[in-house]
């Protein structure tokens, strides 16, 4: 990571006060994906009016020049663009370069950031951020560096936190300062007026950004599943390796809204890492597969998408007694549950389908009154029962913590007698039973670690045998 740039500088300011920072996870991506996600981004300026200020890094003005025709119609929709670049011939010339909202900052040669790939973007209504550099010669090893340029990979990550937004946003004026203090001064006019906004109560904590978050996250999708099925001509490079980037980054997508609706929610920002947690305990109490814990993991850590629309902390039960067609590895059957548009986000991605058919079944109840589509008893997947358990007993526990004095041995058993009323309605009763083994050890002393995914490395969560895995789920063991 080169000193002085604006990556290293963020780097260093979370890794110094790891108490009051969240940790930062970096990834390597390729060019190809980087376009792809930036475009997609970017698209969400062009679709509302969110009248943002953004700010980019391109290394060299002549990859600005590429994308400055299109930059002229961001320009339109933004309260001010400022492009950070190694001058070339041409880009101060560019059409788009002489609009009044659009500051060009030619950076030196020498200038670390000139070896870096930014898309900041911020507005009260909508935040996201592309944070890169390359990879130097020593990085690629004895391979060396890439004779094309599909080949050439970048160190960094990719948000849509408001608040690591704007801290970035920040650092990168700072930056600009140093080569025009006029611009520096006028975008920190402009960064005060949004953080102002942000702060209001209804901008608080992101919640905005999911307000139509599932429609930029299905476009983030799109644009990488074309790049996939599309490949620049550079067949000379691995493409395995590049259509596994492709795939991580899609799922990071859908991690990362997840982790925006919890952040929203403040009474229980923990929600996604404590449901996986205690979902894949519960699994290895039924002594499920390995294949199946993976994917209550990442059905748990995904699971507040199904409500994407809802209140975040109360989320209203789908209308009950619809019938279904539903086959999470035939996906030109039609459905016949309504698709709200987190699950139907998720059913973009071929691997995510049984995450989709998992998250649509949660509002079931074993009595056949829930929904979407009535089902009773075992006709309800596994871990569609074992989800909406565990969802409603965390979601229980959390309340408690904020308003209650109880001890934890006392917060569970309090947690499990709310679940317990439900009993033979709501919840399957041998699952109950499982759920009171678990509360039980964890009472003893067992430790149930809760850890938030490294999203950069979002591969690992997705497991082959989700493609190829039965939609229904093997009925429940006998208890224990």
């Amino acid at each position: 990571m080169l000193p002085g740039s604006i990556l290293q500088k963020l780097s260093e300011a979370h890794r110094s006060s790891p108490g009051q920072k969240r940790p930062l996870n970096f990834g390597v991506y390729y060019k190809n994906t980087l376009v792809a996600l930036c475009h997609a981004l970017e698209d969400a300026i062009l679709q509302a009016d969110y009248q943002p200020v953004m700010i980019t890094a391109f290394q060299r003005g002549k990859w600005y020049l590429e994308e400055a025709d299109r930059y002229s119609a961001i320009a339109d929709r933004s309260r001010q663009v400022a492009i950070m670049a190694a001058a070339d011939a041409g880009f101060a010339e560019h059409p788009t370069s002489q609009k009044a909202n659009v500051a060009l900052v030619e950076l030196a040669t020498t200038d670390p950031v000139a070896q870096e790939w930014h898309l900041i973007i911020l507005s009260a209504h909508y935040t996201a951020m592309v944070l890169c550099q390359e990879l130097s010669e020593a990085d690629y090893g004895i391979t060396g560096q890439p004779k094309t340029d599909l080949e050439r990979k970048f160190y960094g990550f990719w948000t849509f936190e408001p608040n690591l937004v704007l801290e970035t946003t920040e650092l990168a004026i700072n930056h600009i300062g140093q080569y025009d203090p006029a611009l520096e001064a006028q975008l920190r006019r402009q960064i005060q007026e949004i953080a102002a906004q942000m702060q209001q109560a209804e901008t608080q904590a992101g919640l905005v950004n999911t307000a139509h978050l599932d429609e930029v996250v299905m476009r983030v999708v799109d644009y990488l599943q074309t790049r996939q099925q599309d490949p620049t001509p550079a067949a000379a490079i691995a493409i395995n390796a590049l259509e596994s980037n492709l795939l991580s980054n899609e799922l990071q997508a859908f991690l990362r809204m997840a982790q925006l609706m919890d952040q929203a929610d403040l009474r229980n920002p923990l929600a996604a890492a404590e449901v996986a947690s205690l979902a894949e305990a519960m699994g290895q109490l039924l002594d499920l597969p390995a294949w199946q814990l993976h994917r209550m993991r990442l059905a748990g850590l995904l699971h507040r998408i199904a409500f994407l629309t809802d209140n975040l902390t109360n989320p209203a039960p789908l209308s009950a007694g619809v019938s279904i067609q539903e086959n999470a590895e035939s996906p030109e059957k039609p459905l016949a549950c309504p698709l709200i548009p987190g699950i139907q986000a998720l059913r973009k991605m071929p691997r995510l389908r049984a995450i989709a058919m998992i998250l649509t079944h949660q509002s079931e109840w074993w009595d056949g009154s829930g929904g979407p589509a009535g089902l009773t008893g075992d006709e309800i997947p596994l871990e569609s029962r074992i989800l909406a358990l565990i969802e409603t007993f965390q979601q229980q526990l959390a309340e408690l913590r904020a308003a209650t004095d109880l001890t934890p041995e006392e917060l569970l058993t309090r947690a499990f007698e709310h679940c317990q009323t439900q009993q033979g309605d709501r919840w399957d009763p041998k699952l109950l039973e499982v759920l009171q083994l678990l509360i039980v050890a964890l009472q003893q002393g067992v430790d149930l670690p809760v850890t938030l995914p490294k999203i950069a490395a979002g591969l690992w969560l997705l497991d082959p045998q989700d493609e190829v895995a039965a939609a229904s789920t093997a009925a429940l063991p006998a208890s224990p």
